[in-house]
């Protein structure tokens, strides 16, 4: 499946650290920087989660709430906060379902082995549920930069 700007999108209910559950539904009227990341404590997932921590006062500022999904279990998501003190949740997409809806469940290629994967990609939802911008293939440097811009023009 594959969402564009424009679209409405994908509701779901998710376990997340602390247990918790995170829904688009309950999140209603704010903006949303929904970021879809491959595993918890690697590199490239780490910087990107710490640059959106880093810069949490600023979205705060434009009313937009950041939300992390990936396939990692709640656990294992609130080692990750823990270890880095992320103050924004952290979404358990155990089964998939939520990756596949967004179109971030997708082959990827390492040393010439194929395998399923999340696509690093993000999604700027604002306070009516319609996707108002779109990253996939996510390069980590400056990203967070990038969203915050994009969400403070929402306003």
């Amino acid at each position: 499946m594959s969402l564009n700007v424009g679209d409405k999108a994908p509701d779901f209910t998710l376990a997340a650290d602390g247990g918790v559950k995170v829904s688009l539904k309950a999140l209603k009227g704010k903006t949303v920087v929904l970021y879809f990341y491959p595993k918890d404590d690697t590199p490239g997932c780490t910087a990107e989660a710490c640059a959106f921590r880093d810069q949490l006062p600023d979205f705060s500022k434009v009313k937009a709430v950041v939300v992390g999904i990936s396939r990692d279990s709640v656990a294992s998501h609130d080692k990750f906060k823990r270890k880095f003190k992320l103050p924004f949740p952290l979404a358990s997409d155990e089964d998939g379902k939520v990756s596949e809806a967004y179109g971030t469940w997708v082959e990827k290629s390492m040393y010439g082995r194929k395998y399923m994967g999340i696509e690093r990609a993000t999604f700027l939802i604002d306070g009516n549920g319609v996707i108002r911008n779109i990253w996939r293939k996510v390069k980590v440097d400056g990203h967070a930069d990038d969203v915050l811009k994009a969400a403070a023009g929402l306003k």
